[in-house]
């Protein structure tokens, strides 16, 4: 279980934000105005909802110069600047946009970051508190969630009650749920009383480590999402944000 950072303190206090160069594969352009990521962009091309000046475009290899007017269902679409904000979530927020009860959201929190329309990329439940990342960036986003790419997170679980050998030693090698097999890729007992968890996952699914202990008896009184892909909460307070530095944002497209 990994439990040290060795990333540097965030120096970065504006939003990092990055240009397009033109002339530009319609593929990119299309995922930099934050509708979807390149591949979607190129079913999207073959479909024939993309036009360039006025025209439907089915070919994938097409460049895009900076004059040009693109349209998306009819309706004109523009490269965006790319931000990437990471939130320390606390309890009781919702990681939506908006929310039908008015119920606080998590953009609540993030809400003069930057005026770029960003989205929570996943989503952590209303009453678990940690890392959660918000971009505009569609590509990367969809990479983030992708089981494909399997991207570590690392969760702090408090049970109800003590944790015993044998749930442990079955949680450690593997099970089966309702809806697939489920394999952690670590686990750690964090102190004496055996309640408090570390549990280290690559798999996504809807609440997914609620999941785990609930299938074993256990209720999860408190769960705190510490680490995701290669991002951590060091010097983070809960509730706060912060924009990625440059070194972060590079580490995670690696991971994807």
């Amino acid at each position: 279980m990994q439990r040290k950072n060795r990333l540097s303190k965030p120096k970065t206090t504006t939003p990092k934000k990055t240009s397009i160069e033109y002339p530009v594969r319609i593929n990119k352009y299309i995922s930099n105005s934050g509708i979807c990521s390149r591949r979607d962009a190129d079913k999207l091309i073959q479909e024939g909802r993309i036009q360039i000046n006025g025209t439907v475009v089915t070919e994938l290899g097409m460049k895009v110069e900076q004059k040009d007017e693109v349209k998306f269902n009819g309706k004109v679409i523009s490269p965006q600047n790319f931000v990437y904000v990471l939130l320390n979530k606390p309890k009781d927020y919702i990681s939506t946009m908006e929310d039908p009860e008015n119920r606080k959201t998590v953009m609540d929190l993030v809400k003069t970051a930057c005026d770029e329309r960003i989205y929570p990329v996943g989503r952590l439940d209303r009453n678990t508190t940690g890392l959660l990342l918000l971009t505009n960036d569609g590509e990367l986003s969809q990479k983030m969630t992708h089981p494909s790419y399997k991207i570590k997170k690392i969760y702090q679980a408090e049970l109800d009650k003590p944790l015993t050998s044998n749930h442990f030693e079955e949680i450690a090698n593997g099970f089966t749920l309702d809806d697939g097999p489920v394999t952690v890729s670590d686990i750690a007992i964090l102190d004496t009383t055996k309640k408090n968890i570390g549990l280290q996952i690559h798999i996504g699914r809807n609440r997914i480590v609620r999941r785990i202990f609930e299938n074993f008896g256990y209720e999860v009184e408190k769960l705190d999402r510490t680490m995701y892909g290669s991002l951590t909460k060091k010097d983070l307070p809960r509730g706060k944000w912060r924009f990625l530095t440059d070194k972060e944002i590079i580490l995670l497209k690696n991971l994807t």
